[in-house]
């Protein structure tokens, strides 16, 4: 039996998880790590906590499965993108905080790249929306904004990566500088179609070249891991939502899924068509496994989850994620309240950096239950946005939805999606598809597996959620929504 070791690095926790070839979880563990606010809007993580928490779950999942390093076939990594790292390539410590997607920093500088006309040539280059999501002007800040960074920069002396760099770089004993194709298209300085870094991007945001790690497909060997008693092939790479469409067997063109996570990220498989949004999405590199492109359709929602954590750790309205579920399942409907988590601004397909989140229409009679139910259906509304405007860019319809992430396992959320958007929405055997989709990549690449047949054969249906009201009610309560997004914008 071989076994497949994936690192799936998320906005709020590191996890690692052996699966064996089947797909079956052997073993799993889990670290969260803190999350800085120093401003309003601003989001930052210690990358070095970053990689102890990751190293830590390594060590624990080996333990606790009882294998030896050499018994593992392949690490795959999956990881938050966009979260920005510039370290020094002597020291191999961390330059300042690492800028998380989430910040919103650099919206004033974007929205001077707007006034400027850029939006179109970035738009065309990278398929991204110009936006302080992106890793492009958070770079920029960073060598802007910190005493030395340029003249480092300028010498050669710093290295930039998103997570995935960062975490290769740690296992390898700081010797990789490496990312795979999907993380490179969403730095917003890759050419999607010449699939290079773009010389224009870097003189526009002042990037030096030397910066940059090597891009590779996401099924490749990138070199090994000797960190834990034998070397490793680290042999997938890709960012945590082409991951998940890969977990999800999301091979066809026309196939979509929807990751719950920290925030919520839709997916449609384009196959070697790099498909251009006129509804507010964004193109996007889908994961590689040989020299053929693949790209996807995206919208990304930047609160999604996290509404969750804000009303348990802020708020206090219960002491879990779980009790605010059953919070929020205890009344049958919101009783008209709205709730708008903007917190970080609004994403797919409105892209307005400066919205704020807001409660609406509540009344003597709300509650808690009800202000906790309006967080778990803002999840739903906001990722139905999402699969509309795919529906209007996509030549053929989608059909179902496949579901993964954190709370997928939230049954009144999942039915409410399926009621909104009126196509089935499914729920797969293995939640972890994300990180089954790094296992995938770095399978594939070792021989675990001969092609990407066989990992679809391996995924299972575990139950199907039909719509339940109809399209008059449906079209009524996201019109409700869009009233309440309006009155934000």
């Amino acid at each position: 039996m071989a076994y497949l070791l994936a690192l799936d690095q998320g906005t709020s926790s590191s996890r690692s998880i052996i699966f064996d070839q089947r797909g079956n979880i052997i073993s799993t563990a889990q670290q969260e790590f803190t999350q800085y606010f120093p401003q309003a809007a601003w989001v930052e993580h210690d990358a070095m906590e970053i990689w102890h928490s990751q190293r830590a779950t390594i060590q624990q999942v080996l333990q606790q499965s009882g294998l030896q390093a050499q018994q593992i076939s392949a690490i795959g990594i999956t990881n938050q993108r966009e979260t920005t790292i510039l370290w020094n390539r002597k020291t191999g410590l961390p330059l300042g905080p690492a800028i998380v997607w989430q910040d919103r920093r650099t919206a004033r500088q974007c929205e001077d790249l707007r006034e400027q006309g850029y939006a179109k040539l970035i738009q065309e280059k990278t398929g991204l929306i110009l936006d302080p999501y992106f890793s492009a002007s958070k770079i920029a800040w960073i060598l802007q904004h910190i005493p030395d960074a340029r003249a480092q920069a300028q010498r050669g002396e710093l290295a930039f990566g998103t997570v995935d760099s960062w975490l290769a770089y740690q296992l390898s004993g700081q010797q990789l500088h490496v990312t795979d194709v999907t993380n490179a298209s969403r730095t917003m300085l890759w050419n999607i179609h010449t699939r290079e870094w773009d010389k224009e991007l870097l003189a526009l945001f002042d990037i030096p070249r030397s910066l940059l790690p090597e891009v590779c497909p996401s099924s490749y060997y990138f070199g090994d891991c000797h960190l834990f008693g034998s070397a490793i092939p680290i042999a997938g790479i890709a960012g945590d939502q082409q991951a998940a469409l890969f977990g999800q067997a999301c091979f066809r063109t026309g196939m979509a899924k929807n990751t719950y996570g920290t925030g919520c990220f839709a997916l449609l498989q384009t196959g070697a068509f790099c498909s251009h949004s006129q509804h507010g999405l964004i193109s996007t590199a889908a994961c590689q496994i040989d020299q053929h492109p693949q790209y996807a359709l995206e919208g990304s929602v930047f609160i999604g989850g996290a509404v969750v954590q804000w009303l348990r750790d802020y708020l206090h309205l219960a002491p879990s994620a779980k009790d605010i579920d059953a919070l929020a399942s205890s009344v049958p409907d919101s009783d008209g309240v709205i709730f708008v988590p903007a917190f970080t601004g609004l994403g797919a397909p409105y892209w307005d950096a400066n919205a704020r989140g807001a409660i609406l229409g509540l009344h003597r009679g709300s509650s808690a239950a009800h202000i906790a139910r309006a967080a778990i259906e803002a999840i739903a509304f906001q990722t139905a946005e999402l699969l509309m405007a795919m529906q209007k860019d996509s030549p053929t319809p989608i059909l179902e939805l496949r579901v993964d992430g954190g709370a997928a396992t939230n049954t009144t959320l999942l039915q409410f999606q399926a009621d909104l958007l009126g196509i089935p929405v499914v729920r797969p055997r293995v939640l972890e598809t994300t990180a089954l989709g790094a296992a995938y990549l770095a399978g594939l690449q070792t021989g675990v597996y001969s092609n990407p047949e066989e990992c679809s054969a391996l995924w299972q249906e575990q139950q199907r959620f039909l719509p339940q009201i109809s399209r008059t009610q449906a079209d009524h309560r996201l019109q409700i929504w869009k009233n309440a997004v309006a009155r934000l914008l």
